[in-house]
C-alpha cells in the first residue's frame, strides 16, 4: 500500500514524520504555513491536494479534523472497492478512524497500522466488526513460532466454549512488535493484531494478575490479561491468563454498555 499523510499543523507534521518513519511508500505532505519539515511536500490548499492525489494512493491519512477530511474527500468518491483507505488522526493521536473503505478498501488495516505506530485508540465501525466482542490479549518467549501461538489461542477458546469467529482482535505488549510469530499468527487467523504502549500497560489500574517473572524479564507487570482488557472498551476478563508452550493467552469480552 502507497500511503499519503496529510496535515496542517505542527503537531501533525510530528506525528506524519513518525508514521513515515515506521511505514514503506509513505509520503508527507505539510501545509506550506508550517516550518521545518524540509523532507514533506507543502501545500496551500488541502481541499485541492486531496483532488490531485485521489487517484494516486491506496491509503491516504489525514492529521486533522474528520470535518476537513471528508469535505476533502466528498467530491471523489466512487465506490468502496475503488476509493482509497481513509483514515483521520487527531492531532494528539488520541484516535485513529476508519472513515472511508473499511472493509473492502483496506482503510481498518491501516487504522490498526497507524494505530500501533502512534498508539492511539483504532476505531473502527464496520458492523461485522463491531459485532464482535471477544478480546484475547497474548504474551509469549522471543522466537515463538506461529503454529505455537496459533494452537494456544484456539485450545483457550475452544476450552473456554467460546467461538474463534467473535474474537475482534488479538493484543500484545509493543516489545512484541516485532515478533514474527505473533505477526503470522495474526495473519493465519485473520484476526487484526493490536501492540499497546509498555506506559500503558504499566499504568492500568484494571483487575489483572501481575507476574513477577514477566516484571523481570521485560519490565511489565503483566502483558496477557492487560492487553486483553486495555485493547477494548468497558472489558471484562472471561478467561485469566493461561499458559501453553511458552505462549500465555487471557481473553476479555466487551460490552455495550457501562
Amino acid at each position: 500500500m502507497n500511503i499519503a499523510v496529510l496535515t496542517l499543523s505542527h503537531e501533525g507534521a510530528l506525528l506524519a514524520e513518525c508514521l513515515k518513519s515506521k511505514l514503506a511508500n509513505c509520503r508527507v505532505y505539510v501545509h506550506e504555513n508550517v516550518q521545518g519539515f524540509s523532507t514533506a511536500t507543502p501545500f496551500s490548499s488541502i481541499t485541492e491536494l486531496t483532488a490531485a492525489i485521489f487517484d494516486e494512493y491506496s491509503g491516504i491519512v489525514y492529521i486533522a479534523p474528520c470535518g476537513v477530511a471528508v469535505r476533502a474527500v466528498a467530491p471523489h468518491l466512487m465506490h468502496k472497492t475503488s476509493d482509497p483507505a481513509v483514515v483521520v488522526v487527531d492531532v494528539r493521536a488520541r484516535w485513529a478512524v476508519s472513515l472511508l473503505s473499511g472493509h473492502e478498501g483496506g482503510a481498518n488495516d491501516l487504522t490498526l497500522t497507524v494505530s500501533n505506530v502512534l498508539f492511539s485508540e483504532p476505531v473502527i465501525s464496520t458492523t461485522t466488526e463491531a459485532l464482535k466482542t471477544l478480546i484475547v490479549g497474548v504474551g509469549c518467549r522471543r522466537g515463538t513460532g506461529s503454529e505455537q501461538i496459533v494452537a494456544a489461542i484456539t485450545q483457550v477458546i475452544a476450552e473456554a466454549g467460546l467461538n474463534l469467529s467473535d474474537v475482534r482482535m488479538l493484543s500484545s505488549a509493543e516489545i512484541k512488535a516485532d515478533e514474527q510469530g505473533l505477526l503470522q499468527a495474526a495473519r493465519e487467523l485473520s484476526i487484526p493484531l493490536r501492540f499497546l504502549s509498555s506506559q500503558e500497560i504499566r499504568n492500568c489500574s484494571l483487575d489483572f494478575q501481575r507476574s513477577d517473572f514477566v516484571r523481570q524479564q521485560v519490565d511489565l507487570p503483566a502483558v496477557a490479561e492487560p492487553c486483553a482488557l486495555l485493547a477494548g472498551r468497558r472489558t471484562t476478563l472471561i478467561v485469566r491468563k493461561k499458559s501453553y508452550d511458552g505462549v500465555t493467552v487471557a481473553v476479555a469480552r466487551e460490552s455495550s454498555t457501562s
